[in-house]
Order: structure tokens, then sequence, then C-alpha cells
């Protein structure tokens, strides 16, 4: 039964539009901090409240289009070189401007092709370089406009740069969220096809044999339906103990699923302590499986416990799907640090796979056992999960006939 979950008093992030309206509250702050600052400017020298007419309200007309620079910086940056051209012509300061710029210089770094602000500050700097040279200090030495060209471009390359991290981390954080959801749906599609895989196999083997008795041997039909039952119960067992992890993730609780994180989403029956009745249910499949354990049986890492526990899951049901197998011989050794799994059956297999002295992906059916060509689902699944914690895997045909799937999980 599930159980109810705490929701926290409030998000943890805001809604989109509360974000929305405050970025545009910030933006429209900034613009009226821009015409407070060019008002400060042009009444520098002038008694309080002198000319507040005549001087604020140009003020505030050259500040409005700051307004609109979190949906059009690129524009806003030209209206605001226009207005320092201008500015410029007139007489005025113009350092106001360069500061806006930089600014907007910053914000096109952060959220524009890096070409677009670039050309941006280079448009910058070479604009007021200009004014400065030809309106400011017409007279003064090449040293003078070197030094204060080094300090232009000093300035508008802190903008740049500061604008450009945010555009790099945002594009990090990006990328992360799309490999986490790429190793989600990856570790999903592993599950369902060893809890899926594993039990449909197993009934389509007892289906055939209830066929085939049916008339002849009611009462080994009759096993071989209550094995289906079975089977087909424990399958959606494990499904609904998936999707409960999977729900459980959503809203916060729990430290993964299907045995993959440490919390209350790993299933029960998942983990080599499941051993025992997984060969029970291949047994009734008509497989004879031998389980040998060597070394002193520990608790091993949730990971590693149920890493272990689909090999040896999707191996037996390869025997049992593909291999026409008769015997099977599974043996798990604990060593200094490490687990390691060997799963032999006597059956039948195609020719080495190609590509690494005949130890390979395996092929043939729907999980890869038997021909070799290395396309199987269930050996990828498998080499996917020891690769996922730094073991080591190996699957092909043996030598001397039957298949052999070995594993070496540190632990």
């Amino acid at each position: 039964m599930d159980r109810a979950l705490p929701r926290p008093p409030w998000p943890s992030r805001l809604p989109t539009g509360v974000r929305s309206a405050a970025r545009s509250a910030l933006t429209w702050c900034a613009a009226a901090l821009f015409a407070l600052l060019l008002f400060a400017v042009t009444s520098a020298g002038t008694p309080p409240l002198t000319g507040l007419g005549a001087r604020g309200l140009p003020a505030v007309l050259l500040a409005l289009p700051v307004g609109a620079a979190r949906r059009r910086p690129a524009a806003v940056f030209g209206v605001l070189l226009a207005e320092s051209c201008a500015a410029a012509a007139l007489g005025a300061r113009t350092w106001p401007f360069f500061l806006a710029a930089a600014a907007l210089v910053g914000v096109l770094a952060a959220t524009r092709p890096p070409r677009t602000a670039l050309a941006a500050a280079g448009a910058e700097l070479a604009l007021w370089s200009a004014q400065w040279w030809t309106a400011a200090h017409p007279n003064d030495g090449l040293s003078d406009f070197l030094s204060t060209s080094a300090a232009l471009a000093a300035a508008v390359a802190i903008a740049w740069l500061a604008g450009n991290s945010l555009r790099q981390q945002r594009e990090y954080a990006t990328a992360r969220r799309a490999q986490e959801l790429t190793a989600e749906r990856l570790r999903i599609a592993r599950e369902v096809h060893d809890t899926v895989a594993h039990g449909l196999g197993v009934i389509a083997i007892q289906a055939g044999a209830a066929q085939l008795v049916l008339d002849a041997r009611p009462a080994d039909a009759r096993t071989a339906l209550a094995a289906i039952e079975t089977t087909s119960r424990e399958s959606l067992a494990g499904l609904r103990r998936m999707l409960v992890a999977l729900r459980r993730t959503d809203t916060g609780d729990g430290g993964g699923w299907g045995g993959c994180g440490d919390g209350g989403g790993r299933a029960a029956d998942v983990g080599l302590e499941a051993v025992e009745r997984l060969t029970g249910t291949v047994e009734r499949a008509g497989v004879r499986v031998e389980v040998h354990w060597e070394g002193e049986r520990r608790p091993l890492p949730p990971e590693a416990d149920t890493a272990a526990f689909r090999i040896v899951q999707e191996s037996l049901t390869n025997t049992v799907r593909h291999s026409g197998a008769r015997h099977c011989r599974v043996r798990l050794r604990y060593g200094e640090g490490t687990l390691a799994i060997e799963v032999v059956d006597d059956g039948r297999a195609g020719p080495p796979a190609e590509g690494g002295n005949g130890i390979g992906n395996g092929g043939g059916g729907e999980s890869g056992v038997g021909t070799g060509l290395g396309t199987g689902l269930g050996i990828a699944g498998m080499r996917e999960r020891v690769a996922l914690l730094g073991g080591r895997f190996a699957a092909g045909p043996r030598p001397g006939g039957g298949y052999r799937v070995a594993a070496e999980l540190p632990v």
C-alpha cells in the first residue's frame, strides 16, 4: 500500500510566469536607474530640481528603450549607440551610454551566439574610442588614447566574460539534464527488459509444454498452467514495484528505483537473495540449475547486488528461451573487493562473435544468444550494467559447446 508523501509548504522553484514577470520587473528597474543616471549627469552643477522638466523628460525618453532589452537586446544596443552619437554631437557626456551598452554586451553574451556578442563589443569599443579621440580629447597624446582604449576594452571584456560564463553554465546544465534523462531512459529500458523478458520466456516455454501434454497428461498440463500463473503474477508484481518506485522518485522520495538507489525505491526481490527463487522458476521451465556459492557471503552495495541478480536472471532467461539447454551452472564467487559471476549452459551456441577472441555480445533471438551476431538487447544490457560499475564482462559460445556469461563487479 502506498504511503502518503509529505509535500513541501512551497514549490522549490518559482513558476515560469512568476520568473518571467520578475525578469521583466528587473529590466524596467534598470531602465529607471539609467534614466536617473542620465538626469544626474545632465543636471550636474545646477541647483536641486532646477530644469527637472527640461532635463528629466529627455532622460526618461532616452532610457525607455532599455525596458525592451530583455526581449530585444541587439536592437536596444543599436539604439543606445545611436543615442550616444547624438549626445556626442550635442556635446553631452556619453559615458552613461557606454556603461549601459557594456551591460547589454553582457546580456548578448549570455543570450545570443558568441559571434553576435563579440561583434557588439567590437562596435562599442570602436565607437567610443573614436568619440573620445575626436571630441573629448583631440589634443591628447597617443599614450593617453591607448590607455583610455585599454580601460574601455577591459570594461567591455569583463561584461562579455560575465555574460559568456552565464551562457556556458546554462548550456552545461541543459546538457547535463539531457544526459541524465538519457541515462534514466536506458536504466528503465534495462529494468523492464530484464523483468518482462524473463517472465515471458518462462511463460512461453510452459505454455508450449502445456499444449503438448494437454490431452495425454492433464496433470502435467495443470502443473505448467500453475507455473504460468505464478510467473505472470511475479512479473506483474515486479513491474508494479518499478512503477511505484518511479512515482516516489518523481515526488522526491527515495534514493532511486529498481535497486539503482539507496532509498525505498529498491524492489524487495531484486538482489542475490532472490537467486534461489529465480532458479526454481527456471527449473519449472525444464532447465536444471546448479548454484555454487564460493567465498564468504556478505551484504553488497545496492547497485552491485541488483546488477549481479539481473546478470544471473538475464543469462538464465537466454538459456531457457534460446539455447535449448537441459542443464545450467551458476557460480557466484566473493573475492577481496570483487564479485565474480559465471553462468554456463550446455545448450546450442553459434560461432564466436566477431572482434575479440570469440568473446562478444552474442546474438540470436531477441536477447542475443546463439548466433554470434552481437545485436542482442539482453547482452547489451548486461554489458552496460557492468560498465556502469567499472567491472569486466564477457559473453560468448564455449569451445566445447554451450554458452558462457562471465562478469566481475567491484564491490
